[in-house]
């Protein structure tokens, strides 16, 4: 395991906890990609990546990160979530993801992330459509 790797991850996971997309788009490299895999393009660069990450902090205002499982290599970690909190439609989130990250040169180079569709479209759905 890298401790530089390693290191990279806490900072990062620190940003997201903290709803911080600048945080998040400077620790990318500036031909980054993150790509959210459900159903939209891939973020490329740093403002791409931003913008990804504030919409994806619109959606859930309160949302938290639970870590279920990392592994960190020397250039790419890899990690399970639970994520929680409240849709802006007013649905619980109770969501798996899993991310795929790669490092180069301290920063991240790409982020796919892999998200429990169904459970996320629940989540989104406002209450009374439901019923």
């Amino acid at each position: 395991m890298s401790d530089a790797t390693k290191d990279l991850f806490e900072r990062y996971h620190a940003c997201w906890a903290e709803r911080d997309p600048d945080r998040i788009a400077a620790l990318h490299t500036p031909d980054s990609v993150f790509h959210l895999h459900s159903g939209g393009a891939p973020a490329h660069g740093r403002a791409e990546i931003r913008t990804a990450a504030a919409e994806t902090f619109a959606l859930v205002p309160d949302l938290t990160f639970t870590q279920v499982d990392l592994r960190v290599g020397d250039d790419f970690w890899v990690v399970r979530w639970k994520l929680s909190g409240t849709s802006v439609t007013g649905g619980a989130v109770d969501v798996d993801i899993a991310d795929m990250v790669t490092v180069e040169g301290g920063a991240v180079k790409e982020k796919h992330t892999y998200v429990d569709g169904v459970a996320m479209a629940a989540a989104l759905t406002a209450p009374s459509e439901i019923a």
